[in-house]
C-alpha cells in the first residue's frame, strides 16, 4: 500500500484535475484503503489548506471534497476575470426550493398546497439549474415524482450536508406568513439564499 504521504499527494492532484467534488469512495478504490481513512486524510488536507491561509481552500460536499478559492479573494477574482451579467433566483424559486429542502422527499402536489398556486415552471427551471432533482415516487395514488435537493444545492449555498440548514420548525407555517403578507419576505427559511447564478444556467 503507497504511504499516506503518497496517497495525500495523490489526492491533491485529483483533486485539482476532477473539478467536481471527488467523491472518497472513488479514491478508497484506487487505492484498496478503507474509505473512513480517505476521508481522514482529506480531512487532514483540509485543515492544512485553512491553517496555512492559503488562497484555495478545501470544500466538503457530502464526503466528496473540492477545490475552491478562498471567499476573501472574491474582490480581487472578480477584478481578474471579465465581467459575467447575473440573475437572482426569483422568490418564487426560492419558496418551493425552501419546501424541497426542508420537506424532502417531496412531492409536486404537496409543494402547491403549501403555496396555493402550480409550481411547474419553476420546478422545472430549479431541475434544469440542477438544484433540485427527481429522487424516485411516491407511493400514494398516481405515484407521483418525489423531489430532493442536489449535491449542487448544497455547493452552491455552502452547505456541507442537510443538517447545515438553518433551523425552521414548521416551514408551512412561514410559508403561510408569507402568503399572507405578516413576514418579511426575507425570513423565508435560509435568509442568505439569495443565490446569484450565471445567466445561462
Amino acid at each position: 500500500m503507497a504511504s499516506r504521504k503518497t496517497i495525500k499527494s495523490a489526492i491533491e492532484s485529483m483533486m485539482f484535475v476532477w473539478g467536481d467534488p471527488l467523491d472518497i469512495r472513488e479514491v478508497a478504490e484506487i487505492f484498496n484503503v478503507d474509505r473512513n481513512e480517505i476521508y481522514d486524510m482529506c480531512k487532514e488536507l483540509q485543515a492544512e489548506y485553512e491553517n496555512e491561509g492559503r488562497g484555495i481552500v478545501i470544500r466538503e460536499v457530502n464526503k466528496s471534497f473540492q477545490f475552491v478559492t478562498r471567499a476573501e479573494n472574491l474582490g480581487y477574482i472578480e477584478r481578474l476575470c471579465t465581467p459575467v451579467k447575473y440573475r437572482k433566483l426569483s422568490q418564487s424559486a426560492l419558496e418551493v426550493l425552501a419546501l424541497v429542502a426542508y420537506k424532502q422527499p417531496v412531492t409536486k402536489g404537496e409543494i402547491e398546497s403549501v403555496r396555493g398556486i402550480r409550481c411547474d415552471r419553476v420546478i422545472e427551471g430549479l431541475i434544469k439549474k440542477k438544484l433540485i432533482a427527481e429522487v424516485g415516487r411516491s407511493s400514494t395514488v398516481g405515484r407521483p415524482l418525489l423531489y430532493g435537493t442536489t449535491d449542487e444545492f448544497l455547493k452552491q449555498f455552502g452547505f456541507e450536508t442537510l443538517k447545515d440548514l438553518p433551523d425552521i420548525e414548521d416551514i408551512e407555517g412561514v410559508m403561510s406568513e408569507e402568503n399572507g403578507d405578516t413576514a418579511d419576505p426575507d425570513s423565508l427559511m435560509m435568509q442568505q439564499i439569495s443565490i446569484e447564478l450565471p445567466e445561462g444556467n
